[in-house]
């Protein structure tokens, strides 16, 4: 997922509280599981935040996060996870990325305070690029759904997803997912999905 924190366009971000992004995501015509796990995602977020801010969760205030695109990606990253029913998720060390990051709540370092929180007890890296490489968002999704983060484990692969980012770096501004089954379960039916950020 890559919603950036540095907006230099004009316009404003409506600024919504955990409950008003909730009620949005019960808006949504998906199944009950998918808008539940798209909530406990905002939870999380909500969670760091409050961390962040020193404030009680119900006085979070998202701003980048709670933009509707943003909203509709964390579900929409939820409703393909129930889709494709994985038995495991694993996932790569998380590279975060270094140098600063412009919010709304000015420059911060990077990983900026809310992801550095969500990524408690999870391997990071920050990776050769000087830039925000990983946002709240993006560290909310793998915290919920990664059961295990390290090398890629031998598997065989059914399918290859591939996501490229639109900012421009040295190397490539892309992240991969495998479905595939390990070799425990290469006389199998149920797949894994392993990202490599």
């Amino acid at each position: 997922h890559e919603h950036d924190h540095d907006h230099e366009h004009s316009h404003t971000h409506q600024h919504r509280s955990l409950a008003d992004v909730l009620a949005v995501i019960d808006g949504f015509p998906l199944p009950a599981e998918v808008r539940e796990r798209a909530k406990t995602v905002y939870a999380l977020i909500a969670q760091a935040e409050s961390k962040a801010h020193g404030v009680p969760v119900g006085e979070v205030h998202f701003h980048e996060v709670g933009a509707v695109d943003a909203v509709v990606d964390v579900t929409g990253v939820c409703y393909l996870v129930h889709l494709l029913a994985p038995d495991e998720v694993a996932c790569s060390p998380v590279a975060v990325g270094s140098g600063t990051v412009r919010t709304a709540h000015g420059l911060l370092p990077v990983p900026a305070p809310a992801t550095a929180h969500l990524l408690e007890g999870v391997p990071v890296t920050t990776g050769e690029v000087e830039a925000e490489l990983c946002t709240p968002t993006g560290a909310a999704l793998l915290t919920h759904f990664a059961q295990s983060f390290g090398p890629m484990p031998v598997m065989t692969a059914r399918a290859v997803g591939v996501g490229i980012g639109t900012k421009q770096f040295e190397q490539a501004n892309c992240v991969r997912a495998f479905l595939g089954e390990t070799a425990e379960e290469a006389n199998g039916e149920i797949p894994d999905l392993v990202c490599s950020i």
